[in-house]
């Protein structure tokens, strides 16, 4: 579906294009096609009962050089998804930009540029004033921190370069993105509910050893802090400044941004899949992996249990995670935005597919978040990833996160075991009556 309709090239069409780039291999041109099975995918949604559907809009598709002409047989498409939502009761909630940027505005320096905010606020009003009579949800970034620093430092995303740097001077570019589009927004539709999605991580030191404690606190400071201070603070800590005295300069900073991007939001959505454990140096039997935001910190296998991807499954280090950012940033609402595993899927000989790790993920990271609620944290819903098997970025299609098992042959979608788990607390049914009502 890359090229239907008039969408332009994203990086993404770029990277995955690239030989080596993706683990296994796939370019992503067609995944699980949802742009000419959005239909199907919608009565599927309904079948089972979902409140809602989070979707992200291609930003290459509305606008093909990331400024400039609207395409508009790319709006007409997300405007016919959203009409088929709600004739299906499903609330649609819209993310303007998860990281496929326009190549065009990458060929003049992406997100290190400061001018790409800009043309991000102007994208941001085309989708508001033709979507938003209807949408009423606006996200306008998701995981920033993987944008930056998976893109422009460890080079494992999306534009693919190793330059710190700039990766801190784009991730700030996100950040007043952010803040100019959420304006944007506004203007366009008073009434819309804006929202950012960060990936907040929950890092454990590899020890209590004083230096792998220091290592642990400056990965959270690039990670957590670098975006929410700024979000819910309109400030940037000290502390990671010093902390990054060595990397960057912060002249990139101009004086009213920190009001811009500080613009008060309605909910932080927060995508969450496990803990990480950081450490001053890789240790013995741990890959020679840098922590992707700062250079003197190193990322440890954790111990098991994992999922397919190798990532911790914790579920109170969920809980833990949410109750300390009520802590530290009070009177902040949230929604979890993304939560999910990979496994390996196959469709049994009774054409089921009986995921029950992935079940029992849901399953005990549901309960976490419900343990969260009753600490008194103030969530407001709940989203799984995803709904279908798709394209995972540098995972290529070999991981599986989808509720529906998508054969990527003949696009035949399956719901999993999963799925049925989340129909069931959906409708009152479930193991976690506190979460019965709200988003998944």
């Amino acid at each position: 579906s890359i090229d239907a309709d008039g969408r332009g090239r994203s990086i993404w069409d770029t990277f995955s294009h690239t030989p080596g780039a993706i683990a296994d291999g796939a370019t992503g041109d067609t995944a699980c096609d949802h742009y000419h099975r959005y239909r199907e995918d919608v009565a599927l949604m309904a079948e089972l009962g979902l409140p809602a559907y989070r979707f992200s809009i291609a930003w290459p598709r509305v606008l093909p050089d990331g400024s400039g002409p609207v395409n508009q047989a790319g709006v007409d498409f997300y405007s016919r998804l959203v009409d088929d939502l709600l004739e299906h009761g499903i609330t649609p909630l819209l993310t303007l930009y998860h990281w496929d940027l326009p190549q065009r505005l990458q060929d003049h320096g992406g997100w290190s540029e400061r001018g790409t905010a800009s043309r991000f606020a102007d994208y941001a009003a085309v989708v508001a004033k033709q979507l938003g009579d209807r949408v009423h949800t606006f996200t306008t970034l998701n995981e920033p921190w993987c944008s930056a620093f998976l893109g422009y430092a460890s080079g494992e995303h999306a534009p693919g370069l190793r330059d710190l740097p700039a990766a801190f001077a784009a991730a700030h570019h996100l950040l007043l993105a952010h803040g100019l589009g959420a304006a944007a927004v506004r203007a366009e539709r008073p009434g819309a509910e804006i929202s950012v999605t960060l990936n907040p991580a929950k890092i454990q030191p590899a020890s209590t050893g004083e230096r792998d404690v220091r290592a642990a606190r400056r990965a959270e400071l690039t990670t957590n802090q670098l975006f929410l201070d700024p979000l819910l603070r309109a400030e940037i800590r000290p502390e990671l400044i010093e902390a990054t005295r060595a990397i960057t300069d912060w002249s990139f900073v101009q004086a009213s941004d920190l009001r811009t991007i500080g613009i008060p939001i309605d909910f932080l959505g927060v995508n969450y899949y496990g803990p990480q454990v950081v450490g001053d140096d890789p240790g013995p039997d741990a890959p020679h992996v840098r922590w992707q935001s700062y250079p003197d910190a190193y990322l440890h296998t954790p111990p098991p249990p994992h999922t397919g991807m190798g990532w911790r499954v914790e579920p109170s280090s969920f809980t833990d995670l949410l109750v300390g950012l009520a802590a530290e940033y009070p009177n902040t609402p949230m929604v979890v935005t993304e939560n999910g595993a990979a496994y390996p899927d196959e469709i049994s000989p009774d054409g089921a597919v009986h995921d029950a790790e992935r079940t029992a993920y849901f399953r005990a990271h549901i309960a976490a978040v419900a343990d969260a609620i009753g600490a008194g944290v103030d969530v407001r819903g709940y989203f799984a990833w995803s709904l279908l098997d798709n394209f995972e970025w540098a995972w290529g299609l070999a991981q599986r996160f989808g509720i529906v098992h998508v054969d990527f042959e003949t696009q035949q979608r399956t719901p999993k075991d999963s799925a049925r788990l989340l129909s069931r607390v959906v409708a009152g049914h479930g193991d976690v009556p506190e979460l019965s009502s709200a988003i998944v």
